[in-house]
């Protein structure tokens, strides 16, 4: 449950607009909220988004309420691969469009889906449509990502990824040259003023730190080793837009779709290649690593070829 008090600014402002601002969820969710009777405002239920906000009022929204709708329905995923498994957890590598969890408006493959169809059992923690899940990766993102089985381990990762003790290694090819070529990106993220799917960097976000180190630097793009200090919701992607270097093949935030074309690349450039924590069962330090799918080595190999 979120516990937040309405600002001076946002006094007036439609419910869904003025939680979607606060919280860093879209309108959409809060909406789908709103219709589960997961949002409150001053200790009585709103029963309709478009309901007006009054400064100083407190909000209360519940963000683990599981929206009418939204189901598990066991299904295999083509590509997902399992990297580890044990008693406390599971480490898989997720292939590009399978989303980590099923939601409202997505129709498509899931992570947690695909887990029930191969008989795992996961943590029961977390909301019915995304039990055990701790971490999450686009849906046109790949690469590793690590789901809770018991519930000590759902306690215990939740606390690491809150706490940044987790590693998180990405590699991002990138549209020309980062000036200078290795830095860290300290800007805020929040939902972009004049879009509801796409996030910006926005005076008064939430705070959001990436550190970047160029790999490789060809003619037309650079490969990049990406450390994720916090983790925003696109964080990468729009980092990486402003300053002017947007992720190879990401129109959302501003790539060159005749790159993207030529490079025959249908999603953005970016992977999770390493992933690495305190095992929550062993106390041990632990690390997996993933290979570019093939379309993104493809891709690279073109642009080595200049």
């Amino acid at each position: 449950m979120s516990v937040l008090f309405v600002p001076d600014g946002l006094d007036g402002d439609r419910v869904d607009a003025a939680a979607a601002r606060m919280t860093g969820l879209s309108r959409s969710r809060i909406a789908d909220l709103v219709e589960a009777g997961a949002v409150r405002l001053d200790g009585a239920t709103v029963d309709k988004p478009s309901m007006r906000v009054r400064a100083m009022q407190m909000l209360e929204v519940d963000l683990e309420a599981v929206p009418a709708g939204v189901q598990v329905t066991p299904r295999e995923v083509e590509g997902l691969r399992i990297v580890h498994d044990d008693r406390d957890l599971v480490v898989v590598d997720k292939p590009v469009g399978v989303a980590a969890h099923p939601s409202l408006g997505w129709e498509g493959p899931s992570v947690v889906e695909h887990l029930a169809a191969a008989g795992f059992r996961i943590s029961t923690s977390g909301a019915a449509e995304r039990q055990g899940i701790v971490q999450r990766l686009d849906v046109g993102t790949s690469g590793l990502m690590v789901v809770a089985k018991s519930e000590t381990a759902y306690t215990v990762l939740k606390q690491a990824f809150r706490d940044r003790s987790v590693e998180k290694t990405y590699h991002a090819l990138v549209q020309g040259h980062p000036d200078p070529l290795a830095g860290t990106i300290d800007a805020p993220i929040a939902r972009h003023p004049g879009s509801e799917w796409k996030m910006a960097v926005v005076a008064g976000g939430r705070r959001s730190v990436t550190h970047y180190e160029t790999l490789e630097a060809h003619r037309s793009a650079s490969l990049l080793e990406v450390h994720l200090e916090t983790g925003r919701t696109h964080q990468i992607r729009v980092h990486m837009a402003a300053l002017r270097h947007p992720c190879v093949g990401d129109p959302t935030y501003g790539s060159d779709p005749v790159l993207a074309q030529r490079l025959g690349l249908e999603r953005q450039w970016l992977h999770a290649v390493q992933l690495g924590f305190t095992h929550p069962g062993t106390g041990e330090w632990v690390t997996f690593t993933s290979e570019y799918p093939d379309d993104l080595q493809r891709a690279l190999d073109i642009v080595r070829q200049g």
